[in-house]
């Protein structure tokens, strides 16, 4: 069955386009011009109803109506949707925006203009790590009072789910894989299935800075995943409260 895609642009005539090009590529693809519409298709009642109505949203940041960043931010409140990958589209390069962006929970980022296969690329890498892993749906890694749940995809402190989105589980389980051992931004991105990154990018520590805030008892005195200056990041086998 192909993927559901839903496409939140303003540019009528873009959105056009690359809906045109993702078909071809073999995807489902609605659009919707504004924040009210893509509302209305996102939670809209039917056979298609959420959690599952799409596999994967790519959102502007600038609409007539708000900006994508508001929603963005009650999609990831939202229990039904906050497991949706989102990509985030906007025509503002700055640094600042791209990392907002990703603190509020998006997934990954593209500025305008772009190339659609690039956009294909990026969404297709979205949905492989969101893809349920082969012979996983069993599979928990425990550490103490953390638990990964590699077939539920979800990470649990204490019992409680932690509201991860699906890019900074896939990061956990890539740290929580190889515990102990020291792991650089560069094996990070290649263990994330080609997930367009550069080294220099602060996309992987805002990731991390998020996680330590949804696992850690202190995130600024971090004890499960650390930093390891000038080389990258381990995840600690032990800590004091296991």
């Amino acid at each position: 069955m192909p993927a559901r895609l839903l496409m939140i642009d303003d540019d009528t005539r873009l959105a056009a386009m690359v809906s045109d090009y993702l078909r071809a590529a073999g995807f489902e693809v609605e659009t919707a011009a504004s924040l009210a519409a893509g509302r209305d298709r996102l939670y809209a009642s039917g056979p298609h109803a959420l959690p599952c109505a799409y596999d994967a949203l790519v959102l502007d940041l600038m609409l007539p109506d708000g900006d994508g960043l508001d929603l963005c931010r009650e999609l990831r409140a939202d229990a039904r949707t906050r497991a949706l990958p989102l990509l985030m589209l906007t025509a503002r390069g700055e640094p600042m925006d791209r990392i907002v962006g990703l603190e509020l929970g998006a997934d990954d980022y593209l500025p305008k203009p772009f190339e659609p296969r690039e956009l294909l690329a990026r969404i297709k890498a979205l949905l492989r790590r969101t893809a349920p892993a082969p012979n996983s749906a069993d599979e928990v890694l425990r550490f103490g009072r953390l638990e990964v749940d590699l077939g539920a995809r979800v990470a649990r402190v204490d019992g409680k789910p932690c509201d991860l989105t699906s890019h900074q589980f896939e990061l956990l389980v890539v740290l929580a894989q190889s515990p102990g051992r020291v792991l650089s931004r560069d094996q990070i991105m290649d263990a994330l299935k080609g997930h367009p990154m550069e080294a220099f990018d602060r996309s992987i520590d805002v990731h991390i800075s998020r996680i330590r805030a949804l696992i850690e008892d202190d995130p600024k005195e971090p004890r499960r995943v650390l930093t390891v200056r000038g080389a990258g990041y381990v995840f600690a086998k032990k800590q004091d409260a296991d």
